[in-house]
């Protein structure tokens, strides 16, 4: 298959990105590859604006990506967003319960180029140090946004369960919002009806792109609809079981050169 039809989108921690948080050589290989054939490679992720753009960054993304685990569509290039959805007014008061139900939780709510965290604890300073990002800490009251695009809470993985067990025991939190597991100390509560698969489908609208020919590439369970949606979905040998159930092809894992291994596929298709 030639490439100056098709549509790359692909998760980036667990996917693009080795454990080890880099890019093998061998996929931006691939990637320039695909790009010189006319393909376009592009980026869903769970990572809001702060913590997506040094990605974007080394791959010269020159493309609107997926973020938010889709609640936004943003044009790193331009440097503006396309279009986005935002979480309930409820919201604030969900996070409020959050916290006092579980003191040892930590909750980032993300806000467009902000990221505000009104309960802290180890994994989420763990998490915010590695990407390098500052938050704004402050109370739930304090953060004066209209928009709030995702919250992300962090919680140690032998316990999470606890806290998903108490939001899916909640009729109006599960009416009120979208809930998803990213990692496996990560669970988030994104606007209702929003994934990565309809993030994509936002971006082909705004590029005019209902014809080509998409792949979605993904490792977890916030990449399922992305995978199942595309017209090609891949996991990598990493995912989860039910990102791999949802795929058409399973390719090597994250470590191993997953997205050369895909552009090999479709070139040969």
């Amino acid at each position: 298959m030639k490439f100056d039809n098709v549509i790359i989108m692909t998760d980036i921690d667990g996917t693009l990105l080795t454990d080890d948080k880099i890019i093998l050589e061998t996929d931006m290989k691939a990637i320039e590859h695909f790009r010189s054939g006319g393909g376009i490679f592009t980026l869903a992720t769970g990572r809001g604006y702060s913590m997506a753009k040094p990605i974007a960054e080394r791959i010269n993304l020159d493309i609107p990506a997926v973020i938010f685990n889709g609640s936004a569509v943003y044009d790193f290039k331009g440097d503006r967003f396309l279009w986005h959805s935002s979480l309930p007014k409820c919201a604030d008061r969900i996070v409020k319960e959050l916290i006092k139900e579980f003191p040892d939780i930590a909750i980032e709510v993300l806000c467009r180029d902000k990221v505000y965290v009104p309960s802290m604890n180890d994994i989420e300073r763990a998490h915010l140090a590695l990407e390098n990002v500052q938050p704004i800490i402050c109370g739930v009251d304090d953060i004066n946004e209209e928009s709030w695009l995702k919250v992300l809470i962090a919680y140690p993985p032998e316990k999470i369960q606890n806290i998903i067990d108490f939001v899916y025991g909640r009729p109006d939190y599960l009416s009120n919002a979208h809930w998803v597991r990213s990692e496996v100390h990560y669970f988030e509560m994104l606007p209702m009806g929003v994934n990565k698969g309809s993030g994509f489908k936002q971006l082909i609208k705004i590029m005019n792109r209902a014809d080509a020919f998409t792949v979605g590439v993904g490792d977890y369970n916030n990449d399922i609809e992305l995978i199942r949606d595309a017209k090609l979905g891949a996991a990598v040998a990493s995912a989860r079981r039910e990102a791999k159930e949802a795929a058409d092809i399973i390719v090597c894992d994250n470590n191993s050169g997953a997205i050369s291994e895909v552009i090999e596929y479709i070139e040969k298709l």
